[in-house]
């Protein structure tokens, strides 16, 4: 029995059950509930019947959601069914595969949507019936608790069995897909390696010159019913809309090649234009080197089609010669937009002048000859030519291709005369043409490749390898032409001084350096998003599609399981979301708390350090258990993580863990707090910001000082103001020995106190320290209101001091008491220095009187003058 008559036959159950409820009044029901259900009464007795009655009249809501969604269910098993039937046929075409994949995905999808739908109400069902704990062993439950466990079990079986149904569903959505893409891959791969008669088989020849005259009348054939449709069809309407198009693609063509190079507006006189001007004219080269000859091509096969004056036989081929006609546009284009032959300055491809004129021959002679290949092809399957005529026409295809590629690899090669003549390591010229050696290795594999393939055979692979050789290398001019653009119309207009990063910068009040950092971060998701395209566009004739594509990016996004565990991009991005706006928010929190409430208290700074720091860290710890509750990590699951952990720690994590500690042990006990003046060895400063790693000291030149949290718990710190902020300063002062020095230090004592920042209690005192010769020596001992003032405090009283002992005569003018040495006993050579320093002025005043002006005899006239001007000096001394 189909799961589907399971579950009518189950609907039905309850209407038949439901009828003498409905005929009965609820009267009568209720003094047949004499036992509970569940106590072992049998079926046949009045008391279960009534419970069952009361409980069909509860579910009615229950079982029509239920059975709403179990009929979206059938439809989608019905659905899933044809499609598996047209994939398990071994007839099934690529067509029949399409169709049955068409579609499936937005099935699948519907039948996620059931099981998300479902999976609340069953874990609200299981937690409802988990409330009333595990049914008695022995003993019997009450009417109330009895009938309350039979409809929770019911309500957990009913949605329990739906959500089964539905995952098996999806289970058989998800083998229908892999069976078309395994059949697909097994198609494709079996067309492409399927082996032909050889090229040099004289076999294939003699069956193609046995095929030619029945092709030759096929095609005559072809050809007489043009007259025939021109007969039939050739209205004055038809015949006006065919010439208007080949009149309007004929403009087209003729415009591309005579007007529309003036359009690139790339003049020769230009020698090195900026990268921005380059990438402009290249894509106005390539935009009005390809767009009209795609628009002529469509305009002429549109009127073709739409005038049924080509015979259907013949319109493959005039579609291929339209077609090839574009791509040999499109290509020529391209090569001129980045290799630009004829002007070098507008040149965006790094390669010679050569080099540039023969990729551009080279390029454009393969594919007037891949053009010509396709037509000649259309034109077989358009007359059914026979398999032999086709083969040879791709093989012949194929080998011309190659040797035209041949050809052109052999050209960059640099010839004998170019070549450098020495003894060492090969150098290339100058001249050489830029093109280097692994591409050209990569080019002669290919055609030994695709030569060696339609010798022997294998005349599919080698002419689909022919083709997406083409397409790739169409692909990568394009994306080099897009990623330069990138480069220089994301980046270049971010980092230079052009009117987007201006207004940015002005509207934003984003620095230079963030503006730059934007511009790169633009310009590498530009590129990484232009790459993934060009790679799914490559791997397109391989037969990867878009549906594959978007269902393994959903996969991976939505997850996928790798063993017994489940892993979802999009989980892990929501729980990296919420991380970060929990970080947010606490940041925010901390900062108002630092700035705008703590400050407002009457907390010291340390307390109001702690609170903030210990704020952040409970902040990014809830924020980090939410991330990991939304991953589904509980507590249990974690237990490897700290496992793990607990051996680095016992490796290599101990510092790391030992500084932890210590900072929390910081931020408890407080025995250092923001603020304090502390001295660590041979630093000595402020404490600006205390961690849970390290502490923050400001030394008095301005130099931070990092110290782990480790040293300050157990190595010996000074904490100049750890029981309050007063602090102490002392001057030394010396006056004269004739002074009183009582006097002295009535004075000193007397600066301190006028001081405002100077405490009265204890009262500032002077230490009478030393008697010495011929100073006395005062220090001056102060407490002041805070340690932070001890600088300042003490350069206020130093001048006051001085000021007051200077007015008193008590300082003398020397200077410090270390300048003046006082000798006893040396009376008698004083005065003997005396006398001969008189003597010595006696002498020297002599010549002077003796010297008039102008006594002085030329001799002299030279010395004279010096001599006159240092006598004064000598004098004066």
């Amino acid at each position: 029995m189909t799961p589907g008559a399971l579950r009518a036959q189950e609907s039905a159950a309850p209407a038949e059950k439901a009828r003498p409820a409905t005929a009965g009044k609820p009267s009568e029901a209720k003094p047949t509930e004499t036992k509970p259900t569940g106590a072992g009464t049998t079926a046949g007795k009045p008391a279960d019947k009534a419970v069952e009655e009361e409980e069909v009249e509860e579910k009615p809501v229950v079982s029509e959601m239920i059975q709403g969604i179990r009929d979206r269910l059938d439809k989608a098993k019905q659905d899933l069914d044809a499609r598996e039937k047209i994939v398990s046929s071994r007839t099934a075409a690529a067509g029949d595969l399409l169709r049955a994949r068409d579609g499936l995905d937005t099935v699948a999808d519907g039948i996620r949507r059931i099981i998300d739908l479902t999976q609340p109400r069953l874990d609200a069902a299981r937690e409802r019936l988990n409330q009333l704990g595990p049914k008695p062993k022995d003993g019997e439950e009450g009417d109330d608790v009895a009938k309350e466990r039979s409809e929770r079990e019911h309500a957990v079986a009913e949605i329990d069995e739906t959500q089964r149904l539905a995952k098996s569903l999806l289970v058989q959505s998800e083998q229908i897909l892999d069976q078309v893409s395994n059949r697909r891959r097994a198609a494709f791969t079996r067309g492409l390696f399927e082996r032909s008669s050889p090229l040099v088989s004289p076999d294939l020849w003699m069956r193609v010159t046995a095929d030619i005259p029945r092709d030759l009348r096929a095609l005559q054939s072809a050809v007489t019913d043009l007259p025939d449709l021109f007969t039939r069809n050739g209205t004055l309407g038809n015949l006006l809309l065919l010439g208007v198009a080949f009149g309007i693609s004929g403009a087209l063509y003729f415009g591309r090649r005579n007007i529309a190079p003036r359009f690139g507006r790339r003049g020769k006189a230009v020698v090195d234009p900026p990268r921005r001007q380059r990438l402009m004219a290249a894509w106005r080269v390539f935009l009005v080197g390809t767009v009209p000859a795609l628009a002529g091509s469509y305009a002429v096969y549109y009127a073709l089609d739409a005038t049924d004056l080509m015979p259907p036989r013949l319109m493959p081929m005039a579609g291929a010669i339209l077609i090839g006609l574009a791509f040999v546009a499109f290509v020529q284009s391209l090569c001129d937009a980045l290799l630009s032959p004829d002007k070098p300055s507008w040149r965006l491809a790094p390669v010679s002048d050569a080099a540039a004129s023969r990729l551009t021959l080279l390029a454009v002679s393969i594919a007037v000859v891949i053009s010509v290949v396709k037509t000649i092809e259309a034109l077989n399957s358009g007359i059914s030519a026979a398999l032999p005529v086709s083969i040879a026409t791709r093989g012949i295809g194929a080998l011309a291709t190659v040797l035209i590629l041949a050809i052109g690899l052999h050209r960059f090669a640099d010839t004998q005369d170019e070549e450098e003549a020495c003894l060492g390591p090969y150098v290339p010229p100058d001249n050489a043409t830029t093109i280097g050696g692994p591409a050209r290795l990569l080019g002669w594999a290919v055609v030994a490749g695709v030569g060696a393939a339609t010798t022997v055979g294998y005349v599919a692979f080698s002419s689909f390898l022919i083709d997406q050789i083409v397409w790739t290398a169409s692909l990568f001019a394009l994306l080099y032409l897009l990623t330069a653009s990138a480069d220089t119309f994301i980046g270049g207009s971010l980092t230079e001084q052009t009117r987007v990063a201006t207004a940015l910068q002005a509207n934003t009040g984003l620095r230079k350096r963030s503006i730059n950092q934007i511009a790169v971060l633009a310009t590498g998701f530009a590129r990484v998003a232009l790459v993934l395209v060009a790679i799914l566009l490559a791997l397109a004739p391989w037969g990867l599609d878009s549906t594959d594509v978007l269902t393994s990016v959903r996969t991976a996004f939505f997850g996928f399981k790798v063993g017994d565990v489940t892993i979802s991009l999009s989980t892990i991005a929501l729980a990296i979301g919420i991380l970060v706006l929990g970080v947010v928010v606490t940041k925010a929190i901390t900062r108002w708390l630092e700035k705008t409430y703590l400050p407002a208290t009457d907390l010291d700074a340390g307390l109001r350090n702690s609170i903030a720091t210990v704020t952040g860290y409970c902040g990014f710890l809830l924020a980090l258990a939410l991330a990991f509750s939304y991953l589904g990590l509980s507590l249990e699951k974690l237990t490897i993580v700290a496992g793990a952990l607990s051996v680095g720690i016992g490796f290599g994590l101990q510092s790391i863990v030992n500084n932890f500690v210590s900072g929390l042990l910081l931020l408890w006990e407080r025995p250092i707090r923001v603020g304090d003046q502390v001295v660590i060895g041979d630093s000595e400063g402020i404490v600006k910001r205390i961690s849970v790693r390290s502490t923050e000291i400001q030394t008095f030149d301005r130099s931070a000082v990092i110290v782990p949290n480790s040293n300050l718990i157990s190595g010996i710190v000074k904490n100049r103001v750890r029981g309050d902020r007063t602090g102490r300063v002392s001057i030394l002062v010396s006056v004269m020995r004739n002074q009183d020095p009582v006097r002295a230090a009535e004075m000193i004592t007397a600066c301190a106190t006028a001081h405002a920042d100077v405490l009265k209690s204890p009262a500032p005192r002077v230490v009478f320290r030393k008697i010495g010769d011929p100073f006395l020596d005062f220090e001056l001992l102060a407490w002041i209101t805070d340690v932070d003032f001890g600088t300042r405090v003490q350069s206020d009283l130093n001048f006051s001091v001085f000021k007051a002992l200077s007015a008193a005569q008590m300082i003398p003018d020397l200077g410090p008491g270390s300048s003046v040495v006082t000798v006893q006993g040396l009376e008698p050579v004083q005065n003997a220095l005396g006398q001969i320093a008189t003597a010595f002025a006696t002498s020297s005043a002599a010549p002077a009187a003796t010297g008039a002006p102008g006594a002085t005899t030329p001799e002299d006239g030279d010395d004279a003058a010096p001599a006159s001007r240092r006598r004064p000096a000598r004098a004066s001394s």
